[in-house]
């Protein structure tokens, strides 16, 4: 997470309630680190799609809308001026790509989930391959573009997904073609 607070203004942004945020937080930046982020949002800043998970039929689908953080929606949690963030320079990372769905195609970055017990996973490590492509990112003026050109976790859900049709009702129910 050093790397990550050394080159990026960053966030924490979770679909899960905010009363289980702290032990999370405690896990991905270390005890006492909380003030380094410059935001922590949970569900509540989600957006309920009203749909349910394919995988996991009684888990609600929540969505992050990136308009939200760059149009300050919640203006007392985000230190910054209204349109110092767009989509030339925001990177959403989350497991989930249906989080997703309402966003600019090339805004985020969907990892793996994290298994454990797994030694051989050096996906977060210094030389992973995360770190790799966080590095590429600090040097670019446009994100989406780098995104794009440079692949990385499981593919967003597009048009050419196998699970579309489904998705396809969420991005419709939400007025998004």
């Amino acid at each position: 997470m050093k790397f990550c607070f050394d080159r990026f203004v960053v966030g924490l942004w979770s679909s899960a309630r905010d009363h289980n945020i702290d032990a999370v937080l405690s896990c991905i930046t270390g005890h006492g680190n909380r003030h380094k982020l410059a935001f922590v949002w949970a569900q509540e800043e989600c957006e309920d799609s009203g749909f349910y998970c394919l995988e996991k039929e009684e888990k609600p689908i929540f969505l992050k809308r990136l308009e939200d953080l760059w149009g300050k929606k919640y203006p007392i949690t985000l230190p910054w001026k209204n349109g110092q963030y767009s989509a030339s320079n925001t990177l959403l990372i989350d497991t989930e790509p249906h989080v997703s769905l309402l966003n600019p195609v090339d805004s985020a970055i969907f990892p793996q989930p994290y298994k454990k017990p797994n030694p051989r996973d050096t996906f977060l490590g210094q030389t992973g391959e995360l770190r790799s492509f966080l590095e590429g990112v600090a040097e670019v003026d446009d994100v989406p573009t780098y995104v794009k050109e440079n692949r990385i976790g499981q593919p967003p859900i597009t048009p050419s997904h196998p699970d579309w049709k489904y998705y396809e009702k969420i991005v419709h129910h939400f007025g998004k073609k």
